[in-house]
């Protein structure tokens, strides 16, 4: 019989988690805004369309890779649960070994990735040259940015937010710094912004792995831990692609959505592809303030499968999804009440500025009405429920790609945010309901 081990979640446990996890997240967002602005300020929609579509291609890529982060999270705090005296090192070990090797990969077909990019969001002629500068710069920052996925998912794992938070902290301010010095000191233009990001990851990526390998007290203790009959254990391996594989084509349909909607902006026009990058930028900040309480809930939820404890898991649970309803609501209201600010900031294009302003109020509400699937997608990665998780975001993806189908003919781009908010909605539901179904089954 597996061992149980009781712990009691307080409103302190989560925000011990969310705060910092919060922190970090939001550094990323806000140095999309930066980066959009620096580019904005240059008053070319086509520039700006560019940075837009080129940033989306690497949503995409690097969604793809959201295993590694999330995988190693959810192994690392169900490890953690258990007692292991390793704080999940082998999980971590294995997840680094795919990482470095599915990223040189991805270097070595840049040029391909390029163009198929390319045809699948259709650059308008004047972003089509930005959009290809920014791509050809910005993949070599594609090794350190899976590298970091995996740190993270070790750190988010062990509760050890507060160095997760550093890490995108140095991430971030790097790029953002570096972006206003190449771009607008040196002239690097579009160039300039993907620089400043790979520099950036660069940098973390190496102060990452040594603080791991501090941790652990130095190469010698991690190499005998870490030996090849270890790592090659059958049953660990096979569990971890399982996950890997269902992680994977739940982010890709979930940003398979999201290019979706980018694609149909810009086929729209400039104006259009530009506003909505700019209220996407928004609802990042929105998303990634409430990925602090997904990854509360995450390693929390994680902990208690493994220390098989169900009363620890509810708690989790109901206190995340109550905290985020506040957090959503206030995150709402600074949105419509302020977002026209933010706007201001990341473009001078009036006509951009007039149409992201008429939308305004659709990323407002993507706060409240995404709460619910951020929180539940926690609990999934942290019980690493991958199948259900799978199936429930490709079940989602077709009520959206439905909606958005209906419904943009006639009522254009509020269609397509319409579509939007049902995708999170959906996708609440449906995790919600296959949680409280498989609870049993976690904690027979």
């Amino acid at each position: 019989m597996t061992d149980v081990h009781p712990f009691t979640v307080r409103h302190r446990d989560i925000w011990a988690i969310a705060i910092p996890a919060s922190i970090a997240f939001i550094t990323e967002p806000v140095a999309g805004i930066i980066d959009t602005a620096v580019i904005g300020q240059l008053g070319d929609a086509g520039l700006l369309g560019g940075l837009s579509l080129g940033a989306t291609a690497f949503s995409v890529i690097f969604a793809l890779a959201f295993f590694l982060r999330f995988g190693t999270a959810g192994l690392t705090a169900q490890s953690v649960g258990a007692r292991d005296p390793l704080d999940g090192l082998l999980h971590m070990a294995r997840a680094m070994v795919i990482a470095i090797v599915l990223g040189l990969v991805l270097l070595a077909l840049s040029y391909p990735i390029t163009l198929g990019f390319a045809a699948a969001l259709a650059p308008p002629p004047n972003s089509a040259q930005a959009f290809a500068d920014y791509m050809g710069v910005r993949m070599w920052s594609v090794p350190f940015v899976l590298v970091n996925y995996v740190l993270l998912g070790w750190f988010y794992g062990r509760a050890d937010a507060r160095t997760g938070m550093w890490l995108q902290i140095l991430i971030n301010l790097i790029n953002i710094v570096l972006s206003i010095w190449f771009v607008h000191g040196l002239g690097w233009g579009v160039p300039g912004v993907a620089w400043a990001t790979v520099i950036g990851q660069a940098v973390a990526a190496i102060v990452g792995l040594a603080i791991a390998v501090r941790y652990y007290g130095g190469l010698a203790p991690i190499l005998s831990n870490t030996s090849l009959p270890a790592l090659l254990d059958v049953t660990a391996i096979r569990r971890m692609l399982g996950i890997s594989r269902d992680l994977i084509i739940r982010s890709a349909a979930l940003m398979g959505a999201f290019a979706y909607f980018a694609a149909q902006g810009a086929r729209t026009g400039e104006i259009e592809l530009a506003s909505n990058a700019i209220l996407l930028q928004l609802f990042s900040v929105a998303a990634f303030f409430l990925d602090g309480i997904a990854t509360a809930v995450e390693q929390l939820c994680g902990k208690a499968v493994g220390a098989r404890w169900r009363p620890a898991f509810e708690r989790a649970t109901k206190l995340s999804l109550g905290w985020g309803l506040v957090i959503a609501a206030a995150l709402s209201a600074m949105l419509y009440f302020g977002g026209w600010m933010a706007i201001d900031l990341m473009t001078t294009n009036p006509e951009v500025r007039e149409m992201a302003r008429l939308y305004l109020v659709m990323a407002a509400l993507t706060p409240l009405t995404g709460m619910p699937a951020f929180v539940y997608d926690g609990i999934m990665i942290g019980a690493t429920l991958n199948v259900t998780m799978r199936n429930g975001m490709i079940a989602s993806l077709v009520v959206y790609l439905a909606v958005a189908m209906l419904l943009q003919p006639v009522l254009g781009l509020w269609g397509l945010w319409i579509a939007l908010h049902v995708l999170l909605l959906v996708r609440a539901g449906i995790y919600a309901i296959a949680i409280e179904r498989r609870k049993s089954a976690i904690f027979a």
